[in-house]
């Protein structure tokens, strides 16, 4: 291979992208991934309640999503997760 086809393939993408759609808030998966577990919920809305997580009707903060959760303790991660999606469902965000 010539170095004139090396230098194009590294500066082409090797997928072509859309244009960027800025989104909302955090994913929910990245909040999940700085708390450590097992986790009391009054421990998250302290460390994490601020923050705005994605949702299918857009951006909400996470405090506002826990009043909603009946659990007030969380053995694990995915326990969290599921109980989050339960409020806000799961399916695509709003792009802005």
């Amino acid at each position: 291979m010539s170095d004139d086809a090396e230098e194009d393939e590294e500066e082409s993408p090797a997928v072509e992208l859309g244009e960027r759609t800025p989104v909302e808030g955090a994913p929910l998966a990245r909040v999940a991934s700085r708390l450590e577990w097992p986790i009391q919920k009054s421990e998250v809305v302290r460390k994490e309640g601020d923050v705005a997580i994605r949702t299918p009707d857009g951006p909400q903060e996470l405090s506002d999503v826990l009043d909603d959760v009946e659990t007030t303790y969380f053995s694990r991660r995915q326990e969290f997760v599921d109980d989050v999606e339960g409020v806000v469902g799961t399916g695509p965000v709003q792009t802005s």
